[in-house]
């Protein structure tokens, strides 16, 4: 709590969470399937991230067998989210997409405490009933407009716990791999993974337009999870917590001016209840252990 949060390292935050609230507007406008969106948000991603990593010290690395398996698990998980979210994106409101997206901190909150064999604290007992009250509300409010929109709420809502088993599975090669390796070993599993699943649901691939996949593959995968790798290290759980309420924001505003998805007030309570939740569960994560990092 008493952290000095330099300038830059608050920039970089910053930068990441509005790039990544960007993304889903990206997919929206890409001429491809979800998942075909999603495999080349990875693919056109992996040379930039092979730069990157260079970058900072942290040059891509074939690790031992055991390592190898538990990041194929977590590229499955990672193209299943992808998948899901993507689809997701194409029914319901951009701010619930990105917020359901953002279920993984409490679904990896709640793993935390299994492996621990404890109760949640008061804390973590607030957030995670502000984040069940906050999802109610707003699938209530997508439930009033169309089916349509209850479909891709529920479908974000998967990905977010789709993405909770991904960070589940990055957790346990944590101790033996530095983040961006294993970030580009498993943008290159699971573009392996999207691909031939995208042609087998009959989804156009190649694009007319490849702008807003580039941008996706740049803003989401490359500028979003870099900064966010990167502000991790540098920042307060409380901070990194606030700063992720930006981006159903940025999200919702973008909806907004481009597909006129206005918020109604059933939609602002569901959302501030599930912001509240979202800064407890970083407050209670304190300087240790993993954090999240939206898709």
């Amino acid at each position: 709590m008493t952290q000095r949060v330099s300038p830059r390292a608050f920039a970089i935050l910053m930068l990441g969470n509005v790039a990544l609230a960007f993304g889903p507007w990206m997919v929206r406008l890409s001429d491809v399937g979800p998942s075909a969106a999603g495999f080349w948000r990875l693919a056109l991603a992996l040379p930039f991230l092979l730069v990157l990593a260079r970058a900072m010290g942290q040059p891509a690395h074939w690790p031992g067998r055991a390592s190898v398996l538990v990041i194929a698990v977590a590229a499955f998980f990672f193209a299943a989210d992808l998948a899901a979210w993507h689809a997701g994106i194409h029914l319901t409101k951009l701010g619930n997409a990105t917020l359901f997206g953002n279920i993984a901190s409490f679904a990896f909150a709640a793993w935390g405490l299994w492996l621990a064999r404890r109760l949640p604290t008061r804390l973590q007992a607030a957030a995670l009933l502000l984040a069940l009250f906050g999802s109610a509300l707003l699938m209530a409010g997508s439930a009033e407009l169309s089916a349509r929109y209850l479909r891709g709420d529920l479908l974000t809502l998967l990905a977010g716990l789709l993405y909770a088993g991904y960070l589940i599975a990055v957790e346990r090669v944590r101790g033996t791999l530095q983040p961006l390796p294993v970030l580009i070993l498993a943008s290159a599993f699971g573009a392996a993974l999207l691909l031939p699943f995208a042609a087998a649901m009959g989804e156009t691939i190649v694009p007319s337009d490849w702008t807003p996949l580039l941008l996706l593959a740049l803003g989401s995968q490359v500028v979003g999870q870099g900064c966010l790798v990167y502000s991790l290290g540098q920042v307060p759980p409380l901070v990194v917590g606030l700063a992720l309420l930006t981006q159903p924001a940025v999200s919702a505003a973008i909806g907004w001016i481009a597909y006129g998805e206005v918020m109604t007030s059933l939609d602002f309570l569901g959302a501030a209840a599930i912001a509240v939740a979202l800064v407890l569960v970083r407050l209670h994560e304190g300087g240790s252990g993993p954090k999240s990092v939206s898709a």
